[in-house]
């Protein structure tokens, strides 16, 4: 049956009504970001600094940031947050809701009672996670005057914790409010997203954001407008479309030769790409180092787990990359090399020749394909079972399941794990290394060949974990969960990966030296292959404006570089892009770019790769 014009009009109204309410929880999304970076710093073009500081303004965001988290934005490599990194970790780290917090509690009140003591709190929080001191944990219990006898109503320690977070959260925001020169620094992320009619839930009422409707296109004339709704009032804006054909993204250049090859030296090293559960995303990196001058190729794939043969796997169609570069003096200034802009299929590659010395290879992957799912799990699996005599042992369905884990974890591929191997797994699975003593223990007890563990040795281990707690499969969920399986022990949220690099003229070297985030050395690289190889636009009237857009296989990158002294605030609108999906999540959105500097706008790649796909996005200077 053919759709009435009510029922068209009844659907407009709706997704005008949808988009409305999208841009109104961006703004309020802008607007508690900024109240809580500037209750810390003095500006949002102030930068953050120190763990400290980011854990003061995410607590001011309503956030209970542990160590672990901190450690996760803040690594090694990282000397500063800006404001926009600031807003992108709040999206990833979602604030504990009441149900979370009590079955957390559940869990330790096994009896079900909604108490519990204060001797078995202290002795949680002093022994596990980010571990307090007993002065801590009894100042909580002493500020808690809801304890009944020695014990803390967790009920009611629940209200006063989400009480307090909200309290703090409106406190910045009044304060936002309340202060000229911070209302001032709060023109600008998210201001021209909100829909006429939308009101923000603030202290004072804001005036209503009112906007001209935007003139029609001629009849017959299809081209996206340059300057959408959401951009009308802004002050120069830049369009780029992008048209790429079904597959044919998939096949752009021939990268390996075999007949050129044969000769070569190789060498090859696994990894792995872990989604974390705010949504960010670490990597193992390399250092590769060449004895002497010579041609190389260098690939990377995601690998497929040859136990994972007929089961459904798919990290096979993510994305991935790496950045090579070369070690100077410090390792603070590594300089950019190359990346692997050719791509075979799922093979992203790069040829060339490099000097002798050390290089660093910094895989990447957009996160367009690799993000948080909500795939319905029909049941739980079964991890372990008791046979006649009432001894535990693995199921076949976990067996299996470890099997690819060690594959994933053998990072040389030669079937065993050395020390350094297992002890990346067990600072992903529980962020502790196994020390030489404890490796010894395992030699006596799981079988081990070279000082490396085996299979079964792995496969014994993590019985005994079992046994150690008397079939409770709790622990080993964990370790299943951080490596990115879910209840149906499916890899969903993980993509191993493989690195091949072949030499004309030496033997190359290569070893992982760390599992972490990309930091800010990756995120340089990144910037620099955008703008190296990519088309640039100034922005409208500006000079010192830059949109950089470069192609690279089944993907686009867009890069905005602000050469100006100022601080600038620029409007993302993809709502002309077709089968298209990027890294943010977000159709329209704002970001913020410090004076010379540069950054990521978004990632861009098919939803379809069968299907044609179109990048049409609007770039728009708000401030």
């Amino acid at each position: 049956m053919a759709s009435t014009p009510g029922n068209q009009r009844a659907a407009h109204s709706g997704n005008s009504q949808g988009k409305k309410s999208q841009h109104a929880e961006e703004a309020i999304f802008y607007m508690d970001c900024r109240a809580a970076y500037l209750a810390v710093l003095k500006s949002s073009l102030e930068n953050i600094k120190s763990k400290e500081q980011l854990s003061l303004v995410l607590q001011q965001a309503g956030r209970n940031p542990s160590q672990k988290t901190i450690n996760k934005y803040w690594t090694s490599q990282t000397s500063s947050l800006n404001f926009d990194d600031f807003c992108a970790i709040l999206k990833k780290e979602k604030p504990a809701t009441r149900n979370e917090l009590l079955e957390a509690f559940g869990k330790i009140d096994t009896d079900k009672a909604g108490y519990i003591s204060h001797d078995e709190l202290c002795k949680i929080l002093t022994t596990r996670g980010d571990r307090m001191t007993w002065e801590e944990v009894n100042s909580i219990t002493k500020q808690a005057d809801f304890n009944c006898n020695g014990k803390l109503d967790y009920n009611k320690f629940c209200e006063l914790y989400l009480s307090t977070r909200e309290q703090c959260c409106k406190a910045a925001r009044a304060r936002l409010e309340t202060d000229p020169r911070l209302r001032q620094q709060h023109l600008g992320n998210q201001t021209e997203t909100v829909p006429e009619g939308i009101t923000l839930p603030v202290s004072k009422p804001s005036p209503r954001v009112c906007r001209k409707p935007g003139h029609k296109l001629p009849k017959g004339d299809s081209r996206a407008p340059s300057r959408p709704l959401s951009a009308q009032s802004s002050k120069a804006s830049s369009s780029t479309t992008v048209t790429v054909a079904a597959s044919s993204s998939r096949n752009t250049k021939l990268i390996i030769e075999p007949d050129t090859m044969k000769e070569w030296q190789c060498a090859q090293s696994r990894g792995c790409f872990y989604l974390e559960e705010n949504g960010e995303i670490i990597s193992h990196k390399y250092r590769l180092h060449l004895p002497q001058r010579s041609a190389l190729c260098i690939t990377i794939k995601p690998f497929s787990i040859p136990q994972a043969q007929g089961k459904p796997c798919p990290w096979l169609s993510v994305d991935t990359a790496l950045f090579i570069l070369k070690e100077n003096e410090t390792q603070e200034n590594l300089q950019l090399v190359s990346f692997t802009e050719f791509q075979d299929k799922e093979i992203f590659g790069w040829r060339g020749e490099l000097g002798a010395g050390v290089y660093w290879l910094l895989p990447f992957t957009t996160g367009c394909r690799l993000r948080k799912g909500k795939t319905q799990i029909a049941g739980e699996a079964k991890l372990v079972w008791r046979d006649e005599d009432g001894e535990l042992a693995l199921t076949k369905e976990f067996r299996a399941a470890l099997l690819d884990v060690f594959e994933t974890i053998d990072l040389d591929g030669n079937g065993l794990l050395s020390l350094e191997e297992y002890n990346f797994f067990e600072l992903r699975t529980s962020g502790e290394k196994c020390d030489q003593e404890a490796w010894a223990v395992c030699k006596e007890n799981f079988e081990m060949k070279k000082n490396e563990l085996t299979r079964q040795g792995f496969l014994d281990l993590n019985l005994m974990e079992a046994n150690d707690r008397d079939g409770d499969p709790w622990d080993l969920w964990v370790t299943l969960l951080s490596l990115g399986y879910n209840r149906a022990l499916e890899m969903t949220e993980a993509c191993p990966f493989v690195i091949d690099i072949c030499a004309e003229r030496c033997k190359p070297r290569v070893r992982a030296i760390a599992l972490e985030a990309g930091g800010s050395q990756l995120s340089r690289a990144l910037c620099r292959s955008v703008v190296n190889k990519g088309e640039a636009k100034g922005l409208g009237g500006s000079e010192s404006i830059f949109i950089h857009t470069y192609r690279s296989g089944s993907r686009i990158t867009s890069v905005i570089e602000n050469k100006s002294e100022n601080k600038v605030i620029i409007h993302v609108n993809n709502e002309q892009s077709k089968n298209c999906l990027n890294n943010r999540g977000l159709t329209v959105f704002a970001v913020e770019v410090a004076p010379k500097s540069m950054m990521v706008s978004q990632h861009v790649m098919a939803l379809n790769e069968q299907e044609e796909w179109i990048y049409s996005c609007v770039h728009s200077l708000v401030c």
